[in-house]
């Protein structure tokens, strides 16, 4: 008999709920990651929605300087009207470089102020998706999250295409953009809680830093991903930057249909059929010899088989030995409120820190590209392809911050050395960032780390801490609105900093730099207080936070 592959007993070694909680990581993850792959294009086609125009301005002036006057010349000599014949070329060519000005860049941000045009469309994606944060977490609850996020999925997905086809149809409308965007923001804050809540259902507090933080590398991943799919059309047909991750989402939203599940307790009701059967007969047996008909639902759980000694006589009459069933409550556990939700204890913190965390990552998202192209004088899709370097930086950030956080158990203590890093981490950014493509790339996978680890650690292991927080008492329906709380404060954040970079980037992109590292410090300052209790207290064992007390 041939020995069994080593890779085959590597695969039997785990059982049924190992794979089960490994596949919902996986298509967590991927869900998610559509979702950012669907953000991204637009920071990538802003460049082509304004171009430099002054390079075509001096090519046309090149290649029409000799032809205009040497006719002149010649119908002068002919006709005797030269200098009104060259007047009237010459009023002619300063219209056609007029005309070539505006053309080369999408109507309507081929004006002036296309920087204020831009921060608009960031501005009305992220204020929408932070007011409807706060209503997500709290509808999540009460709704099957499979069905919630596949939903939002599909029509973010659509949306998503729906802009791409306003450069098939060559529409200029300011107010079109702008609604795709108010639009795709909304149904796009039915993701974040969905998969939160459903990672915390699988996986414990053991090593949650760890797990989370390589899970909420999807962000990065995503935010890679979208920078190569856009960059590919983004010179010949920015349309399809935006149609091509449309479809994916919308793909990946009918796979959640299919496959996710939202709980182990899910699980149950495709057990085995013996054993079903077997339990259903003793159940049987037991109610019916002892006329309780008392069903077992999803609020009572089997903690020993059910053992008894049955005395056959004039009435049978079977007492059980062991206590059978335990009964957990008589109905579903509430979901929590708003109010209910802001008094476990560091919420409030948490969530203020992630607003101006989060400020600074998203302006980086949106405008990073952007500034590459002015600050490095490259084109759109090279710029597009350098900036994914950020967010490999992200990636190894946000794992490490998991990872110390889970060794030392102390969240706070860790967001806020990398928050104190991250600021004069940005300044020698905005320094060195036009000496070369060796200094930018070093700069930008480090800056990555910093600004991203903090911002993946709240988002997710924090989250999943304070959402399944002992004062709830085992109410795990509370995640939900927890994240959804975080988030959405974050999100504010995420919606007023692109918004300053296009207000402040007419002024020098130096500007931009000095109010992410005033977001940087007013971070650090919003966790001084969990900092101080974090390191009065004696070290906590790995995976358990300090508990602190409610407010």
């Amino acid at each position: 008999m041939a020995p069994v592959p080593p890779g085959i007993r590597f695969l039997t070694s785990f059982n049924r709920d190992q794979w089960y909680r490994a596949f919902t990581f996986i298509l967590t993850f991927l869900l998610y990651t559509s979702f950012h792959l669907s953000r991204k294009p637009i920071s990538i086609v802003k460049s082509e929605l304004h171009k430099n125009c002054s390079v075509l301005s001096e090519l046309f002036d090149g290649s029409s300087s000799g032809q205009p006057q040497s006719q002149g010349q010649s119908q002068g000599q002919g006709q005797g009207q030269g200098q009104s014949q060259g007047q009237g070329q010459g009023q002619g060519q300063s219209q056609s470089q007029g005309q070539g000005q505006s053309d080369c860049s999408w109507k309507p941000f081929d004006k002036s102020n296309y920087k204020q045009l831009l921060g608009a469309m960031d501005y009305s994606f992220l204020c929408a998706y932070a007011v409807g944060m706060y209503l997500s977490g709290i509808i999540g609850e009460r709704l099957p999250i499979r069905l919630y996020l596949t939903v939002g999925m599909v029509t973010s997905g659509l949306f998503t295409c729906l802009f791409g086809l306003g450069y098939i149809y060559n529409i200029h409308s300011l107010s079109f953009y702008i609604f795709i965007q108010v639009a795709n923001g909304l149904v796009q804050t039915s993701g974040w809680p969905s998969v939160v809540t459903c990672i915390g259902n699988w996986f414990g507090k053991g090593r949650r830093g760890l797990i989370m933080g390589v899970w909420n590398s999807h962000t990065s991943v995503g935010n890679i991903l979208g920078s190569l799919i856009a960059g590919c059309w983004v010179s010949t047909n920015w349309g399809l930057s935006f149609i091509v991750p449309g479809t994916i989402i919308i793909l990946m939203g009918l796979i959640c249909f299919l496959f996710l599940i939202e709980h182990p307790n899910d699980l149950k009701s495709i057990s085995s059929p013996s054993t079903g059967q077997t339990t259903t007969k003793l159940q049987k047996s037991w109610a019916g010899r002892n006329g309780q008909h008392k069903p077992q639902g999803w609020d009572t759980e089997l903690l020993l088989p059910p053992v008894g000694v049955c005395v056959e006589g004039e009435a049978s009459v079977c007492v059980p030995v062991q206590q059978l069933v335990v009964v957990k409550s008589d109905t579903e556990p509430s979901a929590i409120s708003f109010m209910g939700a802001l008094r476990i204890p560091g919420v409030v913190e948490f969530s203020l820190c992630l607003l101006f965390a989060k400020l600074v990552s998203y302006t980086f998202l949106f405008w990073l590209p952007m500034y590459i192209t002015k600050a490095a004088h490259l084109d759109a899709k090279r710029a597009g392809d350098l900036s994914t370097l950020f967010d490999v930086g992200g990636i190894v950030g946000g794992i490490l911050a998991g990872v110390v956080s889970d060794k030392l158990g102390k969240r706070a203590s860790t967001c806020a050395v990398m928050l104190l890093l991250a600021a004069p981490t940005l300044y020698v950014f905005s320094m060195i960032s036009e000496l070369g493509l060796g200094p930018t790339i070093v700069m930008l996978l480090v800056c990555g780390g910093l600004v991203n680890g903090p911002y993946a650690l709240i988002t997710t292991a924090v989250s999943a801490d304070l959402g399944t927080h002992k004062s709830l008492k085992g109410n795990a329906r509370a995640l939900s609105t927890v994240t959804a709380i975080i988030d959405g404060t974050g999100s504010v954040g995420a919606a007023v900093g692109p918004l300053l970079a296009g207000l402040l980037s007419a002024h020098g992109w130096q500007q931009v730099f000095y109010m992410l590292m005033t977001a940087d410090f007013l971070a650090l300052l919003l966790l001084l207080r969990l900092v101080l209790k974090e390191l009065k207290s004696r070290k906590t064992r790995p995976g358990v936070t300090v508990e602190l007390k409610e407010h």
